[in-house]
């Protein structure tokens, strides 16, 4: 708590956000621990069925900014809020419906407009809460305090499955999200602060000096979108990963972002967003070498744990995301106009992510895995020579 003082204004109500956060992080490692074997397994998802499946979980972010236009007059305490409200519902779907692909693809889809709508509002929160000159640590904290409530939900995944399995157990994981993301969602109510809505009236927002931080998004959105979907499905299919060892590999994940987020923050605050954006591809490469080839250099039972380790390096580099927004920050010329590009920059990264979500399975079905990942390798090798193009000055003054 003491470091959070020491990064976000007194008079903001930083405290109920970020227990928001440790909530809605338990909630989703409940509900990610086991979603990819519960697909795998229960409802029979081929990589091309989950590429499908994916498509439409996307679809949301594709749409957030018509939605958050449709909602220009709202604060985005009050966004948060809502998204809170469709992710629990999206949950309770999960929970309840037959186990079939049409109707658990929808309940999904339900769930990720709740958390898309939340998504860029904890940035544009993280940051509006923020003291002067502490962006990239208030981002740090936010990932790492929703690290904590995910690593918790990956953690009852991991032991409970040693002992049970089948459809009724995925059922009341499912059920026990539900009841988690609800508490996150009465902790939220405590959100009394009003931030400005944007002085155009909309939350879709295109500005020509954003330009390559729309480019940036869509580099980003494509790379991340498949290891997000495919990652784990090429350990359970390619490899029979079970969901205590899935479990287990996101716990890790999110023990590494709990203690290296915050240092990337600082990091990004210390040598700037460009050069953190710049390098963090060099390491995407190897990982996505190893990720795709690892069972043509090794016996497979090590390259399972070579492309296991390659995913954990894969969650820690993903953590330079931040460094986009920042630079928003940096050359933007009033809060709204940041929350409103950050918002716009999801609903772009999304024109290119459900394409890979939708070809991304026809690729690892008809071309290998390998060519899968080495696209995303080209991708990330693009996001960086054009991270690399960014032209920086003097730092602006940050707003208090």
């Amino acid at each position: 708590m003491g470091k959070l003082k020491s990064v976000f204004r007194p008079d903001s109500p930083y405290r109920a956000f970020f227990l928001s956060l440790l909530l809605m992080g338990l909630g989703y490692g409940l509900y990610k621990g086991v979603i990819d074997n519960y697909l795998a397994e229960i409802v029979s998802m081929t990589e091309f069925d989950r590429g499908v499946a994916e498509f439409f979980r996307e679809l949301p972010g594709l749409l957030l900014v018509f939605l958050l236009a449709a909602m220009y007059s709202f604060s985005a305490e009050r966004i948060y809020k809502i998204g809170a409200a469709v992710m629990l519902m999206g949950m309770a779907l999960l929970a309840v419906v037959p186990s079939t692909r049409v109707l658990v693809t929808l309940a999904i889809c339900v769930f990720s407009l709740g958390e898309h709508v939340q998504l860029g509002m904890k940035n544009t929160l993280s940051l509006e809460y923020a003291q002067r000159d502490k962006g990239g640590q208030a981002l740090g904290l936010q990932n790492a305090v929703g690290q904590v409530g995910t690593l918790a939900g990956y953690g009852v995944v991991m032991v409970a499955f040693l002992f049970v399995s089948g459809v009724g157990a995925f059922k009341t994981f499912f059920f026990l999200a539900a009841a988690v993301f609800a508490l996150g969602g009465l902790s939220s109510l405590r959100l009394t602060g009003h931030s400005e809505t944007d002085k155009a009236k909309s939350r879709f927002y295109f500005h020509k000096k954003y330009r390559k931080y729309y480019f940036l998004e869509v580099f980003y959105g494509a790379r991340k979108q498949v290891f997000f979907t495919f990652g784990p499905y090429v350990l359970i299919l390619f490899y029979g990963a079970s969901t205590t060892a899935i479990s287990l590999l996101f716990a890790i994940t999110s023990v590494c972002g709990f203690f290296i987020s915050p240092y990337v923050g600082k990091l990004i605050d210390k040598v700037g967003y460009k050069a953190v954006m710049v390098a963090d591809t060099l390491i995407l490469v190897v990982v996505c070498f190893f990720y795709g080839f690892a069972h043509h250099l090794f016996p497979m039972h090590v390259a399972y744990i070579v492309c296991c380790i390659n995913y954990v390096l894969d969650s820690i580099i993903s953590l330079a995301s931040m460094a986009s927004n920042v630079y928003v920050q940096d050359i933007s010329d009033s809060p709204e106009e940041v929350r409103a590009t950050i918002s716009t920059g999801i609903s772009v990264n999304h024109l290119i992510t459900v394409l890979i979500a939708l070809f991304g399975g026809w690729i690892w079905r008809t071309l290998g895995v390998e060519t899968l990942f080495s696209l995303s390798a080209v991708l990330g090798l693009a996001n960086s020579a054009y991270a690399a193009s960014i032209k920086t000055g003097p730092k602006k003054e940050a707003r208090a």
